[in-house]
């Protein structure tokens, strides 16, 4: 694992879609196409603009895996992941090879059958993921499942993950904000080739500290990344606020 410190989330961001365009980019020269996994939140907005904007990569080659999605909201809802991806990500590249989106109003457990059955048909070359104030990776919120082998599983959402969601202004109340979402499990995220992990902000410097100082632990789940052997964690001054080095 490896830390970079920026001065502000429009700098980190910046380095992140760069980083990202490249290893894409690279992943086709060696392989003929790309197998990614996309995020969504405020802290992949700035990522997003820059990898959309490159306009050297052949995202005719590419395949993209979402991470996670509310259970129970349409598309049309401002907070659906779903619609954020379009949005930002696929109406801004031309057509990709494929992309799976996780549809959180069919019935879940099919659902993720369904998401299982595509995505153990392949090695997923790059994830672009977060870390949230709770210190969760994905929807696996704290006491994460560091065991299950199923690359996609219904969770359960605490009360500091929807407390989150609710600030980010993404719904008008905290009953509003789901309970329950289909989250990319953090084995299936560990098997990634490479992690991106964009982590800007100073609500999140605590999540920080705890994942990257403290013992690998599912309380502080995205500390797994420790484990990971290419995981770059990209922070602001104000993430890495708390950090003791």
């Amino acid at each position: 694992m490896k830390i970079e410190i920026f001065e502000d989330a429009a700098e980190l961001g910046k380095a992140a879609g760069k980083r990202a365009a490249e290893k894409i980019k690279e992943t086709i020269n060696n392989k003929g196409e790309a197998n990614i996994i996309l995020a969504t939140g405020t802290s992949q907005f700035p990522v997003l603009t820059i990898l959309t904007e490159d306009a050297s990569i052949d995202w005719g080659k590419v395949n993209m895996f979402h991470l996670d999605e509310y259970i129970g909201i349409p598309i049309s809802h401002k907070a659906s992941f779903r619609k954020y991806l379009t949005e930002r990500f696929l109406n801004q590249v031309s057509a990709l090879k494929s992309f799976h989106l996780i549809n959180g109003e069919n019935e879940p457990r099919a659902e993720c059958e369904r998401l299982n059955n595509l995505i153990l048909k392949v090695k997923i070359d790059l994830a672009l993921v977060g870390i949230g104030e709770n210190g969760h990776l994905a929807f696996n919120d704290p006491p994460a499942d560091y065991d299950t082998t199923e690359p996609y599983i219904v969770v359960e959402l605490d009360e500091a993950c929807r407390k989150q969601q609710w600030g980010e202004g993404w719904f008008e109340s905290m009953e509003a904000v789901p309970k329950k979402a289909i989250s990319m499990s953090i084995r299936q995220i560990m098997q990634s080739n490479e992690i991106i992990c964009s982590v800007p902000d100073e609500r999140k410097a605590l999540a920080v500290k705890n994942c990257i100082e403290g013992a690998v632990s599912n309380l502080f789940p995205a500390s797994i990344l420790q484990h990971h052997s290419n995981c770059t964690i990209l922070l602001d001054k104000y993430s890495a606020s708390l950090l003791k080095k």
